[in-house]
């Protein structure tokens, strides 16, 4: 007896016979798609991921490590598309009364939320037949069993017969459904291979425990995009959408510090401001090199090139580098923002304010033009900040970096740094920095330089288990 038939499924939910086909085939051009139009979620950063919301008869895999937020996330993205239709939350891992206390501090309830604790895969039909959801979300795939399938829930049988029957399912009634899946120690999605080859979208929910922010990638998709990132602030009162999650990796110090440079990084199609800070400071024996949010042999290159091109002389020191709230930067378009930040820490002299480093540093001290700089533009606070051009792709010339006899750090020569240091017209910026009557630290030369927007103010950063029946979350 398959589990369908013991959880009392209708028949016209059951698949054809064999070599009995479900509906018959047709033109293409006769297919209605407004049927698999998305339907947003009523969470904006979700939607982008998801390519507009969730598709009906989709299925959704969302995966994470434990306590990211996962949990919440999806109770507050039901609790908002309950306001359009029927949503049942099946939890695996916690009691109802569990979850309606979440549900109670994120203010996630509604009336057409229904929960259910279930673990038997027969019991969480019967809730679907009785229900009727327009959306079905279980947390999580890993908790719920088969009884008729050998082996221990989680386990790689139980969880492809449970993933496969759960997808059959979504198909046959057009119902869209997502599921939490839990990730082994490296960061993989437990489980088997197959299980992300039978979804239709797969999430990756993440973000650094210590930190706020939280983000969803979508590493597959069949609606949408992959390249595309929801980002979210986790606080007191659960996940609150972050349009601009800049502020969070900038510091607020309101004169600059020496070792401190600000970059921008691509995550996915989004353009985020970053900041990178340094501290270069003499050792009593073996010199340290400690990173955070940083690759360590991105860093010890940038090293090496400032002490053989650029003469910036380190030696036996020991070396911090970070990044600002956690955000992790893997680009090669950051090597430039660590070559000055160290500069600026070894010499103790400041970078200007509103100074935005982007480029990748090669090993002979120069640029590296393999891959064109795209056109990125940023935005803080409803302004343009910062607009790079594919002309700024000439090179740097990391053997002009260094300590000027005035005691100014200064850049000359083709240099991709592109900054914004208050008003003023590209020809005053190429004309000098210092007759605008700017504090300036930093003398940047070449007609490769573009200039645009204004400097980043302190107003741009943010402010901070039994069969019962399901009930409404209220």
């Amino acid at each position: 007896m398959s589990c369908h038939e013991r959880a009392g499924t209708p028949a016209s939910a059951t698949p054809a016979g064999p070599g009995r086909p479900a509906t018959p085939a047709v033109p293409i051009a006769d297919v209605d798609a407004s049927v698999a139009r998305a339907r947003p979620t009523g969470l904006g950063e979700l939607d982008r991921v998801l390519g507009g919301g969730l598709v009906p008869g989709a299925v959704v895999l969302l995966a994470g490590e434990p306590g990211v937020g996962k949990s919440t996330l999806l109770l507050e993205a039901g609790a908002l598309a309950a306001g359009q239709g029927r949503v049942l939350y099946v939890t695996g891992e916690e009691s109802a009364a569990q979850v309606r206390l979440r549900a109670d501090r994120v203010g996630a309830i509604s009336q057409h939320l229904f929960l259910a604790a279930e673990t038997d895969f027969g019991a969480l039909l019967e809730h679907v037949d009785a229900v009727k959801p327009d959306l079905l979300i279980v947390d999580s795939v890993q908790t719920i069993s088969v009884q008729s399938i050998d082996g221990t829930p989680g386990g790689v049988a139980q969880v492809r017969e449970v993933t496969s029957a759960l997808t059959a399912l979504a198909k046959q009634r057009t119902l869209t459904t997502v599921l939490v899946g839990h990730v082994t120690k490296d960061g993989s999605i437990a489980g088997p291979r197959s299980l992300e080859h039978l979804v239709d979208v797969v999430l990756h929910f993440d973000g650094d425990r210590h930190a706020q922010l939280r983000m969803v990638r979508a590493l597959k998709n069949r609606f949408g995009p992959t390249d595309e990132i929801g980002c979210f602030e986790l606080g007191e009162y659960g996940l609150a959408e972050l349009p601009d999650p800049s502020g969070l990796f900038l510091s607020r110090l309101r004169d600059p510090v020496p070792g401190t440079c600000v970059t921008v990084t691509l995550e996915g199609r989004r353009p985020l401001l970053a900041e990178v800070q340094t501290l270069v400071c003499d050792c009593t024996g073996e010199p340290r090199r400690v990173t955070s949010g940083l690759d360590w042999p991105r860093v010890g290159m940038v090293v090496a090139v400032l002490q053989r091109r650029a003469r910036v002389t380190i030696g036996k020191k020991d070396i911090y580098a970070a990044t600002v709230g956690g955000v992790r930067l893997t680009e090669p378009s950051v090597d430039l923002a660590i070559a000055l930040a160290l500069a600026s820490a070894t010499s103790d002299l400041s970078l200007p304010a509103g100074l935005i480093a982007v480029g990748e540093v090669g090993l002979a001290g120069d640029r590296d033009d393999h891959e064109p700089l795209a056109d990125v533009e940023v935005q803080v606070g409803g302004d343009d900040l910062l607009a790079v051009d594919r002309r700024v792709g000439q090179g740097v010339e990391v053997d002009d970096l260094q300590a000027g006899g005035d005691g100014d750090l200064t850049v000359a020569g083709h240099v991709v740094v592109v900054g914004v240091l208050g008003g003023g017209t590209l020809e005053q910026h190429r004309s000098g920095l210092g007759e605008r009557g700017d504090q300036v630290d930093m003398a940047v030369g070449g007609d490769d330089v573009v200039f645009h927007g204004r400097a980043p103010s302190e107003d741009d950063h943010p402010s901070s288990r039994s069969a019962s029946p399901a009930l409404p979350c209220a």
